[in-house]
């Protein structure tokens, strides 16, 4: 077996809080991991080393929880570094690179469905003084998230709930409060929008990460805009390198309060969605 490189933090050694005897972070990589050259270059930011040694524990955490929690099959090589942290990051890329210094408090995101972490565990390596909650109803997903989330040093500015989107919606310790609203692989944009839109600040900002993106999606978005009171202030496309796909980043900001009916009980988004749009 390989000896590890000096480039990935020893848990064992105590880089990493939380790292106990029988911890899933014991078990050695069979393999040295890297990104891809030019990586970075082409997401146009650059991790610290810090954050290169984070992003590198945090592939070794997710080979290990995998083995107790089905969290995610993207984990190997460049389905890793590609379509899980590029693939969180480079919407956020003028943020990442303008910094969260400037602003008058450290700025606060929401990660919906974060499953097995992302986009939230990468977007809180990459901002590292933001503060993150991420939510999910899976309450494996969950635990598994929080121990990663102590292994790598994070648990002080990351708070999870095990919770419905819809119940979150509706508390006072979540609604209207976030800078930045992530939802990545969830469900339809319609859905989506209902389940972001009513945790923003009335600056924020709700992103959302989608596939493929067409006329017939951009007018079922808007439609359910209409009444969650927000509209589309910008879009991008992407291609992923290595071939990986097009990927499409919708950016949503609000134009007057979400009305408090939004979001509606659990399950009623899913089934009904806004607008008519598709599910």
């Amino acid at each position: 077996m390989a000896a590890t490189p000096p480039s990935i933090p020893d848990p064992d050694a105590g880089l990493f809080p939380g790292a106990l005897p029988g911890s899933p972070l014991r078990t050695p990589l069979s393999t040295p991991p890297s990104p891809p050259p030019g990586l970075w270059a082409e997401l146009g930011w650059s991790p610290s080393p810090t954050q290169l040694d984070q992003l590198v524990a945090l592939q070794r955490l997710l080979r290990q929880w995998n083995g107790r929690v089905n969290l995610t099959r993207l984990v190997e090589g460049d389905d890793y570094w590609i379509a899980q942290v590029f693939d969180s990051l480079w919407p956020l890329v003028p943020l990442l690179n303008g910094g969260s210094g400037e602003e008058p408090a450290p700025l606060e995101l929401v990660d919906v469905g974060t499953g097995g972490g992302f986009p939230g565990l990468a977007v809180a390596i990459a901002l590292p003084t933001a503060r993150l909650t991420l939510v999910d109803s899976v309450g494996r997903k969950i635990e598994a998230v929080r121990a990663m989330a102590a292994e790598l040093g994070l648990a002080d500015r990351l708070s999870l709930r095990c919770e419905r989107i819809e119940r979150s919606g509706q508390e006072r310790a979540c609604r209207g409060r976030f800078d930045w609203a992530l939802a990545r692989a969830v469900a339809g944009a319609p859905v989506v929008a209902e389940y972001l839109v009513p945790l923003l600040a009335p600056q924020g900002r709700a992103l959302l990460y989608r596939g493929q993106w067409g006329d017939a999606d951009e007018h079922a978005l808007l439609r359910a805009l209409g009444p969650l009171r927000a509209e589309i202030e910008r879009r991008q496309r992407r291609d992923l390198p290595g071939g990986r796909g097009v990927r499409h980043a919708l950016v949503l900001r609000p134009t007057a309060p979400c009305p408090k009916a939004y979001p509606r009980a659990v399950g009623v988004p899913g089934k009904q969605p806004l607008g008519g749009g598709a599910a």
